[in-house]
């Protein structure tokens, strides 16, 4: 489906649990920046393989107490960086604050991210439709904040075949999705060569997750 929210940069209700704030990280994007670079330097950002065998074309790291991880042994949790043989960094500070904050804002006063994937987006890398299913914890919803270059995001249902609707994110852009919303299927088509004064051509993804701590592996 085209664009049903072109022209709108008001905080805009997507579902039932699902929430776009246009926006709402603008004043600690340049923070969020600073960090961002900081932690690749303790866990570098990566090209990761699916467990069919494919490299990702979106580069990635973590922080928190465990990060996400991808292999030819599945999809998973852990609690070490497998790159460095080190704990992955610790969330800082403003990433947490910024992430409750924005869940408050959506409807969910109680969310406590555990970890942050964040993502890299060269011009040309995407993300398929998916679902974030792999933590365990549906209670809690999925804090998602851009900065950067644009990037057409794809927001649909439950099922995979459920319509689609696609808007621009932009530099400081939050989605929450929760709730009945929580098993969305998303995704972000292939980025435009463009250019952004922080960033140059790439755009940087903050994904928050609260996740069972059984589901940690070393």
């Amino acid at each position: 489906m085209e664009d049903l929210f072109a022209g709108m940069r008001g905080r805009t209700d997507l579902g039932s649990g699902a929430v776009w704030l246009p926006g709402f990280a603008d004043s600690v994007a340049e923070k969020l920046l600073q960090h961002v670079h900081l932690l690749s330097h303790a866990s570098p950002f990566r090209f990761m393989m699916t467990p069919g065998g494919r490299p990702m074309s979106v580069a990635m790291t973590s922080c928190g107490a465990c990060g996400w991880y991808t292999d030819k042994r599945g999809y998973r949790y852990v609690r070490q960086d497998p790159s460095t043989g080190h704990p992955w960094p610790e969330m800082p500070d403003i990433f947490r604050h910024i992430a409750v904050a924005a869940a408050v804002e959506a409807g969910f006063p109680d969310f406590s991210p555990t970890s942050c994937l964040v993502n890299r987006y060269e011009p040309g890398a995407k993300m398929g439709l998916h679902q974030d299913r792999d933590e365990d914890d549906l209670a809690s919803p999925i804090v998602s904040v851009s900065l950067g270059v644009p990037a057409r995001f794809a927001f649909g249902g439950m099922l995979k075949t459920d319509p689609v609707r696609r808007f621009d994110l932009r530099h400081g852009d939050v989605v929450v999705w929760g709730g009945a919303s929580r098993l969305a299927w998303h995704g972000v088509s292939p980025v435009r060569e463009t250019f952004h004064q922080q960033t140059g051509a790439m755009r940087y993804n903050l994904t928050f997750r609260a996740i069972n701590p059984t589901l940690f592996q070393p």
